[in-house]
C-alpha cells in the first residue's frame, strides 16, 4: 500500500543584497497611511500615502503607489506617481512608470522604462 503525500508549493521569497523580503503587501492589498519600516519590503498591490525607509523597496510590476518615497534603495516595476528619493540607488525595471521627481546616488534605467519629471543626483545617504 503506497502512501500519498501532499506537498503544498511555499511562496517563493525574493532575496536581496540586504537579505530576504520578510515583507509584502500582495496584489490584492489596497493599503493608505505612512509607511515606514526596517526590513526589505515589496508592494505588489496598491498603496497611497507616504513611505520612509533606510532599508530596501520594491515596487512590483502591476503594483501602484501614489507616494512621496523616501527610502535607501528602491527598485520599481510597477507605478510610482509621487516623488522618491532613493540615498542609495534608484533601479526603474522595463516595466516600471515614474510620475514624479527623483533624487538618487545611483540611477539605473532599463530600456522601455517610463519616467516623466526631474532627475538630480545626491551623495550616499544624503537628502
Amino acid at each position: 500500500m503506497s502512501k500519498k503525500t501532499a506537498t503544498a508549493s511555499k511562496p517563493s521569497r525574493t532575496v536581496t543584497e540586504f537579505g530576504t523580503i520578510s515583507t509584502v503587501l500582495g496584489r490584492e492589498t489596497h493599503f493608505s497611511g505612512i509607511l515606514n519600516f526596517k526590513k526589505p519590503l515589496e508592494i505588489s498591490g496598491e498603496f497611497q500615502g507616504e513611505i520612509e525607509s533606510e532599508g530596501f523597496l520594491l515596487v512590483s510590476e502591476g503594483a501602484k503607489v501614489r507616494a512621496n518615497i523616501k527610502a535607501g534603495t528602491v527598485i520599481v516595476g510597477g507605478e510610482i506617481t509621487g516623488n522618491v528619493i532613493a540615498t542609495q540607488r534608484l533601479e526603474m525595471l522595463p516595466s516600471g512608470k515614474v510620475n514624479g521627481n527623483i533624487k538618487t546616488a545611483k540611477l539605473q534605467i532599463a530600456d522601455g522604462v517610463i519616467f516623466e519629471g526631474n532627475c538630480e543626483m545626491i551623495l550616499p545617504n544624503k537628502d
